[in-house]
């Protein structure tokens, strides 16, 4: 089966960098493939007590501009690709990828596994557990 729309979802841990290494070797041998690297940040409020309180705008705009930093990492690599582009998007992360996916016809999405055992995914949940449960799309996981 050969992917012609390829969505990959980087953070910039070990686990995106080696999911985006597999997303360049794929699209390589197919000219007319398309690739995606999506980056999705989070701006999370602050629960004090029984209210819950924005962040304040000099802290999102500093999450944004780590995310971009971040980002750049992913640009570098993907730039000499003739049908590659980054996407930065703000939401969670995992409802954020299977709707990008979703939205723009993607094939197939390459996540990173971070590793986590069954407690700590359990507690934590997981963005690559969250996309298997969540996509009708091929799911590549990368350890």
């Amino acid at each position: 089966m050969s992917f012609r729309n390829i969505l990959v979802a980087y953070d910039g841990g070990m686990p995106s960098v080696k999911a985006l290494d597999k997303a360049l070797d794929m699209v390589r041998h197919d000219p007319e493939a398309k690739l995606t690297v999506l980056s999705v940040y989070s701006v999370a409020a602050v629960a004090v007590a029984d209210a819950v309180v924005a962040v304040p705008s000099s802290v999102q705009r500093e999450q944004f501009m780590a995310a971009q930093e971040q980002l750049k990492q992913a640009e570098a690599q993907i730039a000499s690709i003739p049908n590659a582009a980054s996407v930065l998007l703000e939401g969670s992360p995992g409802e954020t990828i299977v709707r990008y996916a979703k939205q723009h016809g993607n094939d197939l999405i390459i996540v990173g596994n971070r590793g986590f055992g069954p407690l700590r995914e359990f507690v934590m949940g997981s963005v690559s557990h969250y996309v298997l449960q969540h996509t009708d799309v091929p799911l590549l996981v990368i350890k």
